[in-house]
Order: C-alpha cells, then structure tokens, then sequence
C-alpha cells in the first residue's frame, strides 16, 4: 500500500470517527457542557444548590414551551434549550424533591387556557402563526405559586438568578419585614404630587419592585417614636428634618439589637429631581444632604461633606453645545468596578458593578467601639470636590476636569459597622413637642390643669408604656452604610422597558443586587446572594481608556485655549467699537476687519489642532485594537502553526539522520 493511500484511509477513518464520537456523545452525554468562563457564569452556583439541595417541601415546576411556534421566534431557539437543560439541571440537584413538567400550550388547548390562568403572556408572531408562549410556574404543596410570564431574551444573563429566586421564594414563603424610612419619593410620588400630575409623576423606583419580590416592605411614617419589633432591618434613604423622637427611635433600635441599611448622601441629585417633579424650585440654600450625622457618629463613622470623584471610574455623559454633540468623563458620576471591593463579604464578594452619582465618603470615628470594614471603595487616584463646587456646574459639566486633583487615596464608598454601639443620647429620651409646649405654657386654672392632665395620662396610657432607655447595646450589632442615596435612582443602574404590560428591569450595574444582598445578610438569609451576585461583568480595556482621557484632556486645553482667544477678541471689538469716532471711522473699521480675519485665521487653526488630537485619539485606538485583535485570534494560530512546522522539520531531519545511517 502506498504511502498516498495509508494518508486517504487515515483522513476517511478519522472522519468517520469524528461522526461517530459525535453521533455517541449526543446519545450517552446528553446536555453536559463545559464552562470555561472566568467567573463561571453558566454552572449552578453554590447557593443555587444549597436552595434546591434544602428544600423541605416538594415544588413542581411547569415549563410551558411553544414547541410549533418556536421555529417560527427567530433567535429564541438556543435560548429556549438553554432554559430546559437549567431546569433539568435543577431536577437532578434537587434529588426528588423538585419535579419538572414540560408543556406545549398549543392553541385553544386546556394547557393553553392554564398557562393563561397562570399569568403568562403569550406574544402573537403574526396574523397566521399563534400565539408563542415562553415561561415558567411554579407551586409549592401549599398551592403558593410564582411565575416567570415570559423569558425575555434581554434577562439571559440572569436566568440562574430568577429561576433559583421563584424556587426560593416557594420554599420560604414567610418573608421579612423591611421599614422604609425616607424622605426620597422611592415608592413613588404621595397622594399631593399624584393628584396634581398624574401619570406624569412617576412610578416607584425599581429598586422597591425588586425589594418587594423578597421582602414585606413597611414604609414608616417620620414622626413616628418607636420602630415596630416585628421590623427586621431597617432601610433609611436620605433621612431629612426627622424630629428628634424618630432619631431616638432608630438609636434605640439598633441597641435592642435592630439591622440597619443607611443610604446617607452629602448632595442629593434625587431630592432636586424630586422638587422639580412636584413643580417647585429648590431655595438655593437649602441643604442636599442627609441629616442623621449624630447617630452616624454614635456608630462609628463619619461621612465626609465633599462629594468623591473618580476618573479613571467615571461615567461617560453627552451634551449639546453650539451644535455639536460632545461626549467627556463625568468624574462625579461612577461606574465602579469589582476590583475595589472586598471580596471577602458576602454582600459585596463576586459583585458586579456598581453605578454611583455625587457620592460622598465614609471615614471611622476615632476612639469608637465598632469596627469599620470598608466594602466598597474608589481608586487611588480619586478626588474630592465640595458641594458648591459640584452646584456651581450647570452650563458645562466639563469645569470639574479643569479642577480635578488626585488625593492619592482610596476613599470608602460602602462600609459595614459591627460591634458594640454607644447611644446617640446619652441624657435618655428626648422630651416630645407636645410636652415641650406643654412646659411653656402657663396654667389658666385648677380645674382645666386637672382636667389636662387627666386627659393626657389617659392617652398614654392607651398607648402603653415605652420600653426602657438603652445606653449601650447588649450585643454586637450590624450596620451597612452608603454613602450615595441617588445610587438607588433608576438611571444609574436600569433601564425599565415596558413588556406585555409589565415592567421589565435590564440591569446595567448591580445595585440593586448590593441592596437586597444587604438586607439579605442583615436578617440572616444568604443563600440567594452568590445566585444573585452573577451578573455581567465588564472587562474593561484600561490602556483605551487611559489613552482616551489623556486624549480628551487635550482637547479639553485646546478648546479652553480657543475660547479664552475668542473672549480677548471680543473684548478688543468692543474697544474699537467704543473708539470708533470722527475721522478716524474708516482706519478703525479696517481695523475691525483684520482683527475678525486674524481670529477667523487662528479660528481655522486651532480647530485644524483639535481634530489632529480626535485623529490621533482614534489612530492611537484602533491601533492597539488591532494589536489585541492580532494577539487574541491570529497569534495563537500561528504560534500552533508555527510548533506545528517545527515538529515537522525536526521529524523529517530524524528520518533523513536515520537513512542515512542504514
């Protein structure tokens, strides 16, 4: 047999075997896989098994699933299979105890008629094609059910997520209790703003609608004097003008032992959106800042009155100037990265990004008897800037890049406050209003006092007696502070789209995520965290952006320069103008003339300088993205090219070496 013949066979039979192995795997194998992402994304995680592996009740999952309309739903069809084997995979983990039914609702069906009953939506693909029905229910033995309507595609990347919290939910579904306490419209807007806008007022922020999946969410009224004790965490966003009953109210309750999430804010973005929305103007010396500093102090930790900012973390915003529409860093407004938090927190570990705006910084107090554990927390090369300076930017928000200087220091964006906490009031509880007006009035007569007195011992009696005054706290205590309340707007974080009538969040950092994982911890369930905590995660190209920022810093110097160069030209029009007089009209009018001909002339060459920087922004760009593009798809290749031919010419050289010697 020719050595030409010995290569055929061998190419035919390793065809063969190629379909063989194949054809085997498809069979014997089934719909195993091999993550090789760097986070895992697409493998159950740990608390996704700890969920199904500990269910003590059983729960049926009903996947209703188009199967004749799903050729005609262009790009579904990966996803569709990839839903199935999750549930499968499900199935497998929970050992009996989770039982999966797959469902076609073909039309005018019983199962059609259920699904509907359900709450799914189905979406019409056409005059002729049906109805495609794409979701998921399920119960529990109690008949408690959750349901996914419809498996959007733009959620993919969060399928794990929603999949392990409707199974959660039916196997917990004792939720905790979660007391809001601010003086953001979070919820939405109140009964006066609704009544004078309508629609137009707004809904809730997301964040409710996703803390609301989880948890009963109590919102508490400001002048309250006690925190219920069925409260299981306590979430304050920008507390404002609380009266010092509500203060002493929340001081007591951290001392009984209460959890506390505490959104604390040097210069609130949301609360003047919140004034315009209502229809009114915020008084220039009103204050943006959150104002529970003195139980911060009793804590622990201080936030700071400067506003932080980021470059190398900002936020990439666009406005409209003289017609162009230009593009710059943002340095208040950050999108921080994964790479400053502790990774060693359940809250914050495997986190995802985090979108912040005009944050401020926590520090410790000195001498307190908490410990301070930074959990997120800027770079190095972060900046501070005060909240004047910050109001002052409302013609071009590129006047702080002018201004920025690096501190060279990290500063803490989220920290966890634990141990022993001191009261915020030490003299005990502070006298109410009423008794305070109480005290300075006068008595008008024996019988009117009396009859007072007795009214108001008979009210609080009904009231029942207060709990007694705590000075220190009998047992460590846990606090989450932020130092950002506008971080929990939707436009840092989500984009809300309208879907058969249902809102549907599409993520773009994960603060909600830090939000419920917080409130998770704080009342002693985790298990959904490190499901939830799988998100996208960016990896961003640092030399680009390096390269772009000292771009754009140029840019930014070169277009100062053209202004100033127009401000002293004008400034020289006025002077002729105001000279021009008697005789001398004609010289100074020509005179008028060469100076706009020299501006226009220096005009030209400075917007010649300009687009020489954009020009090489984007040649210094596009050629270390043709680099990465050359190392990541064609070096490789040649490299196995390369050891391939190598191996070859050192095989041929034995042969030779090995005639030669017979």
């Amino acid at each position: 047999m020719t050595s030409r013949m010995m290569t055929t066979t061998g190419v035919v039979l390793a065809v063969v075997l190629l379909f063989a192995v194949n054809i085997l795997a498809s069979r014997l194998l089934g719909p195993v896989r091999i993550d090789l992402t760097e986070h895992r994304l697409f493998t159950p995680s740990e608390g996704t098994r700890a969920i199904l592996t500990g269910l003590d009740e059983p729960v049926t999952l009903r996947f209703y699933l188009s199967k004749r309309e799903l050729e005609r739903a262009p790009g579904i069809g990966g996803y569709a299979d990839r839903v199935r084997a999750l549930l499968e995979e499900y199935e497998r983990i929970a050992g009996g105890k989770l039982t999966l039914r797959v469902l076609d609702p073909e039309p005018f069906s019983d199962e059609e008629d259920r699904a509907v009953g359900f709450g799914l939506r189905g979406v019409p693909l056409g005059l002729d094609e049906g109805i495609f029905y794409f979701g998921l229910v399920g119960t529990n033995s109690v008949d408690d059910e959750e349901v996914i309507p419809f498996f959007t595609t733009e959620r993919e990347q969060f399928l794990e997520y929603d999949v392990t919290k409707l199974v959660h939910n039916l196997s917990s579904p004792q939720q905790k209790i979660v007391g809001l306490l601010s003086s953001l419209p979070i919820e939405g807007p109140g009964p006066a703003m609704q009544a004078a806008m309508g629609a137009m007022a707004g809904p809730p922020w997301m964040v409710v609608d996703q803390i609301r999946q989880l948890f009963e969410l109590r919102p508490l009224h400001p002048s309250l004097d006690e925190i219920p004790e069925d409260v299981d965490v306590l979430m304050l966003v920008h507390p404002q003008t609380l009266p010092r009953e509500a203060l002493y109210a929340i001081d007591q309750y951290v001392l009984r032992g209460g959890r506390v999430v505490a959104f604390a804010d040097p210069y609130s973005e949301a609360q003047q959106e919140a004034m315009a929305m209502a229809g009114g103007m915020m008084p220039p010396m009103m204050s943006r800042r959150s104002e529970i500093d003195e139980l911060l102090s009793a804590w622990g930790v201080t936030l700071g009155d400067d506003v932080v900012a980021d470059l190398a973390l900002a936020l990439k915003v666009r406005m409209e100037q003289s017609g162009r529409i230009l593009t710059f860093d943002y340095p208040v407004w950050m999108n921080i990265a994964p790479s400053t938090f502790d990774q060693g927190d359940i809250i914050t570990g495997n986190l995802a990004n985090l979108g912040f705006g005009t944050p401020g910084y926590l520090e410790p107090v000195e001498g307190a008897t908490t410990t301070f554990t930074p959990l997120v927390t800027t770079t190095a090369g972060a900046a501070q800037f005060t909240t004047a300076q910050v109001a002052a930017v409302t013609t071009d928000p590129r006047d702080l890049l002018d201004d920025y200087a690096s501190q060279d220091r990290p500063y803490t964006v989220v920290a966890r406050i634990s141990g022993k906490v001191r009261t915020a009031f030490p003299d005990g509880r502070p006298e109410s209003e009423a008794t305070r007006d109480e005290d300075t009035s006068e008595t008008v007569g024996e019988d009117v006092d009396g009859e007072a007195a007795t009214e108001d011992a008979e009210a609080k009696a009904e009231a029942g007696p207060k709990a007694a005054h705590l000075s220190e706290s009998a047992e460590d205590t846990q606090i989450i502070v932020v130092a950002d309340a506008d971080m929990l707007a939707d436009r840092f974080w989500v984009v809300v789209q309208e879907f058969l009538g249902n809102r549907i969040a599409i993520p773009s950092a994960a603060n909600s995520t830090l939000v419920i994982n917080a409130l998770d911890n704080l009342t002693g369930s985790g298990d959904l965290i490190s499901v939830r905590n799988r998100g996208t995660f960016t990896r961003p190209f640092t030399r680009v952006a390096a390269l772009r920022q000292q771009a754009e810093r140029t840019f930014r110097a070169k277009e100062q320069e053209l202004i100033a160069e127009l401000t002293e030209t004008e400034g020289r029009l006025v002077e002729l103008e105001e000279s021009n007089q008697g005789d001398d009209a004609l010289v100074l009018t020509d005179a008028q003339r060469e100076e706009l001909v020299r501006f226009r002339q220096e005009r030209v060459r400075i917007g010649k300088e300009l687009r020489e920087v954009r020009r090489q922004l984007r040649a210094d760009i596009e050629a270390l993205e043709a680099w990465l593009k050359f190392a990541n798809i064609g070096l490789v290749p040649i490299l196995i090219g390369l050891v391939g031919l190598a191996a070859g010419l050192v095989q041929v050289r034995r042969r030779r070496h090995a005639g030669a010697a017979t």
